[in-house]
C-alpha cells in the first residue's frame, strides 16, 4: 500500500538499485527527456519551451527555459484537495514545557497568503529584495513563502550574524525591506535581533519598512514610518477581508532567493538560485535521498538561514506534500538528549542532522541516549561536512540502532541540493563515504592541469561536467566572482573546490578543501584522512588539519586539537603522532599539534579552515571575515596559544 502510495506521488522516486541505475543512465544520455519527465509532477502556469540552454564559459545556464510558475503554488496549493489536514510544519519550541505547534497544509496557506498581502501592503513587490533575520519560528518559514509566492526576493540571514555582516548583506542585495524578531531564544540564550538590525541599518538608510514578529517580549526601539508590529500589520490584513492572495507568475529562472555565503576576500557571495531548476531539485533530491514515504516525519535540524534549511526544511518537503519539523532551540538543552526526546515525542521517522552535533553529543555518553526508545526513526543523515567514522559508527550503531541506513549527503549552497548520497535502502551506505551521485549529477576527477582521472582507485579536484536543475546560477550583482569562482578553474567544468577520492567501487568520498589536500614531501595526504586517524586516539574529541610552510618538506602538518580532560600535552602529542604514524605512515605524522578548546566553525558546521592556516603560518594580521563564526572569541584564544 506504501509503495503504491509513494509511486502516485513520487513517480520520480527510484525504488531499487537496478532503478537508480537505470535513471541515472537515462539522466546521462538523454537529460533533457529525463528532466522534462520528472518536471511533469508540478504545476506550472505555462510550460517550458526548451529544458536547458547551457554553457560553462560565460556561464549561462537555464533549465525549463520559457515556463512560468510559482513555487508556493507547487509547496502549498496543490496539496489543498488531498492533503489539506495533512501537517505540513511541526513546530518545536526551545523550552521544552512551552507547546509545539502543527500547521496542516490548509493552514499553512492561509498564515502565508495572509503575510503576503502585509508585504504587498507595505510596498513590497515583484522583484524586490526582502531580507530575514528571525529566530527558528514558523513566521520564518511564512516570511519566505509569503515572498515567493508575490516574487520578492528573499535573503535569509541566520539570527546571529553581526550588524556589520548584516549591513554588508542589506547593502550588497540593496534590500529595502526587513522582517525580524524582538530576539530568539537559543538554548539558555535570549538573542537580541531588532536591536542588531537597527544598529545595522545606521549604515542602511535606504531601508523603508521593518516588519518585526514579537516573540520575546524583549523591549525594542520602534522608529516611526519605519518599524512596524507583525500582529498589527496582520490585523489589517483580516480588517480588510483579504483571504486569498494569488500567487504571482514567475519565470522558470526569475531568481527565487539569494544566500550570502563568507568568501576569503571578506566580501560575501550572494548565491542565486532561481524559482523553477531549485524546485524540481529540492524535490527529487528529498523523495530519493531520504525515501520519503507519504504520513513520515521529516526532521531537519539546520537553521534556515543556511541552505540546508531552504532546501530540506522549506521547499524540499513542502513541494513533496512532506510533513516538516523545525526545531527552535540546540542539541544539549536544556540537556544533551533534547534531540531523542524530540524524535520519541513526534515519532521522528528521519533524521537530518552534522556530523558536529553528532560528535558533540557523542562526547555525554549514551546515560541520554539509552534512555529513549527511538523506535520510530527509519532513515538517518549526516550533511555539513564529511562524518568521520568513528561519529559514523556511534549514529549508526546507538541512534539507528543498526536497522536505519545512514545517507551521508555531499553538497553546496551553490549546488541547491544534495548532489552524492546514498539513496536510503536503495543504494549500499559505507561509513565516511558520500557514495554515488544522483541521476543528473555527472562527476568527475581532475588533476591540477585539469586532465579527467579516469577509472577507480583514483583521487583528484572534484568537478562536475554537466549543469543539474538546482546549479548557482550566479552571485548577485557580480556574475564575473561567479564565472572567476567555479567556472574559471578547469575549463567547461564546475569546480567544487574539494578534494575526493573514488574508491574500487567507484563510491565518493570528500577529503576536504583541495587547498586543505597537504602535499607532504610530494606526498598528497588529505585532511580528512588525518583528522580521522588523530580522532580515533582516545581521549580526541575533534581535530582540524592545515598546512604551514615547511623548511624541509615543503608543507608540515599542524594539527588543532581538542582533548577530553586533563593532560600531559608533551606525552599526548608523542602519543597522537604514534597513532597516526600506525595508521596511515610516518610521512603523515604532525608536526605541530595545539591543544584548542574548540574550532572556529561556521554556524553550518564548517570549520574555518582559512582562519587556522593564518595562524599556523604566523599570518594573524589578516584574518578575513569572521562574521559566520559560531563563536569568533576562539580565534584569539587559539591566536593566544599558537606554536
Amino acid at each position: 500500500m506504501v509503495r503504491n502510495l509513494c509511486v502516485m506521488k513520487y513517480p520520480h522516486q527510484v525504488k531499487t538499485l537496478a532503478e537508480y541505475k537505470a535513471a541515472y543512465d537515462k539522466s546521462v544520455k538523454e537529460p533533457e527527456a529525463f528532466w522534462a519527465k520528472v518536471a511533469e509532477n508540478f504545476s506550472w502556469k505555462k510550460k517550458w519551451d526548451k529544458v536547458l540552454d547551457w554553457n560553462f564559459s560565460e556561464p549561462k545556464i537555464e533549465w525549463f527555459k520559457g515556463a512560468k510558475l510559482n513555487i508556493t503554488e507547487n509547496c502549498l496549493d496543490r496539496h489543498l484537495p488531498t492533503d489539506a489536514n495533512t501537517p505540513a510544519i511541526i513546530w518545536e519550541s526551545n523550552n521544552p514545557k512551552e507547546a509545539s505547534i502543527t500547521y496542516t497544509y490548509q493552514q499553512l496557506y492561509d498564515k502565508v497568503c495572509q503575510f503576503a498581502n502585509v508585504l504587498k501592503n507595505n510596498g513590497v513587490k515583484k522583484g524586490d529584495r526582502v531580507c530575514i533575520y528571525m529566530g527558528m519560528i514558523p513566521e520564518l518559514a511564512i516570511a519566505t513563502l509569503a515572498c515567493a509566492r508575490i516574487g520578492a526576493i528573499h535573503s535569509v540571514i541566520f539570527g546571529g550574524f553581526s550588524a556589520q555582516a548584516i549591513s554588508d548583506r542589506l547593502q550588497d542585495a540593496n534590500a529595502e525591506f526587513i522582517v525580524t524578531c524582538d530576539g530568539a531564544f537559543r538554548g539558555a540564550k535570549d538573542i537580541p535581533l531588532k536591536s542588531v538590525i537597527d544598529e545595522a541599518l545606521k549604515t542602511c538608510v535606504f531601508v523603508k519598512k521593518v516588519i518585526v514578529y514579537k516573540r520575546t517580549n524583549t523591549s525594542v526601539s520602534m522608529k516611526a514610518d519605519r518599524d512596524i508590529w507583525w500582529y498589527d500589520e496582520i490585523k489589517k490584513v483580516e480588517a480588510q477581508g483579504n483571504a486569498a492572495c494569488p500567487a504571482e507568475e514567475m519565470d522558470a529562472e526569475d531568481i527565487l532567493f539569494i544566500l550570502y555565503t563568507s568568501g576569503s576576500t571578506g566580501k560575501p557571495k550572494g548565491v542565486v538560485h532561481t524559482c523553477a531548476g531549485y524546485m524540481v531539485w529540492t524535490n527529487y533530491t528529498f523523495v530519493n535521498v531520504f525515501q520519503y514515504k507519504p504520513g513520515q516525519i521529516h526532521f531537519c535540524t539546520a537553521d534556515i538561514g543556511w541552505i540546508t534549511g531552504h532546501s530540506y526544511i522549506v521547499y524540499g518537503p513542502l513541494s513533496a506534500g512532506a510533513t516538516s519539523l523545525m526545531f527552535e532551540g540546540v542539541p544539549t538543552y536544556p540537556d544533551a538528549g533534547r534531540f531523542w526526546e524530540i524524535v520519541d515525542k513526534f515519532k521522528v521517522n528521519i533524521l537530518y542532522t552534522a556530523p558536529t552535533a553528532i560528535r558533540s553529543l557523542m562526547s555525554f555518553g549514551l546515560d541520554l541516549v539509552n534512555n529513549k526508545k527511538l523506535s520510530s526513526l527509519e532513515v538517518l543523515g549526516s550533511v555539513g561536512e564529511p562524518i568521520n567514522e568513528e561519529a559514523w559508527h556511534w549514529y549508526h550503531t546507538n541512534i539507528g540502532k543498526e536497522k536505519c541506513p545512514v545517507v551521508d549527503t555531499w553538497w553546496q549552497t551553490e549546488t541547491g541540493g544534495i548532489l552524492i548520497s546514498n539513496l536510503a535502502n536503495v543504494t549500499p551506505h559505507k561509513p565516511s563515504f558520500a557514495t554515488l551521485p544522483l541521476p543528473g549529477v555527472q562527476p568527475c576527477l581532475v588533476d591540477e592541469q585539469g586532465k579527467v582521472i579516469e577509472g577507480n582507485n583514483v583521487s583528484g579536484n572534484l568537478c562536475i561536467k554537466f549543469p543539474w536543475p538546482g546549479i548557482i546560477r550566479t552571485t548577485y550583482n557580480d556574475h564575473e566572482r561567479c564565472r572567476q569562482t567555479y567556472f574559471s578553474t578547469y575549463k567547461n567544468l564546475y569546480f567544487t573546490g574539494d578534494g575526493c577520492l573514488r574508491d574500487e567501487e567507484g563510491n565518493y568520498r570528500i577529503t576536504g578543501r583541495v587547498d586543505d589536500v597537504l602535499n607532504v614531501s610530494g606526498h598528497r595526504i588529505g585532511t580528512a584522512e588525518l583528522e580521522n586517524a588523530i580522532n580515533s586516539y582516545t581521549g580526541v574529541i575533534e581535530s582540524a588539519i592545515v598546512g604551514y610552510p615547511h623548511d624541509i618538506k615543503g608543507q608540515g602538518i599542524y594539527a588543532y586539537v581538542i582533548y577530553d580532560g586533563d593532560h600531559d600535552h608533551a606525552e599526548t602529542r608523542k602519543e597522537i603522532a604514534a597513532s597516526v604514524t600506525k595508521m596511515i605512515g610516518a610521512i603523515a605524522k604532525p608536526d605541530k599539534v595545539q591543544f584548542v578548546s574548540g574550532l572556529p566553525k561556521t554556524r553550518s558546521g564548517k570549520i574555518m579552515r582559512r582562519i587556522l592556516r593564518k595562524i599556523a603560518e604566523g599570518d594573524t594580521g589578516n584574518l578575513g571575515d569572521t562574521s559566520t563564526l559560531l563563536d569568533p572569541s576562539l580565534v584569539d584564544e587559539i591566536k593566544k596559544g599558537a606554536l
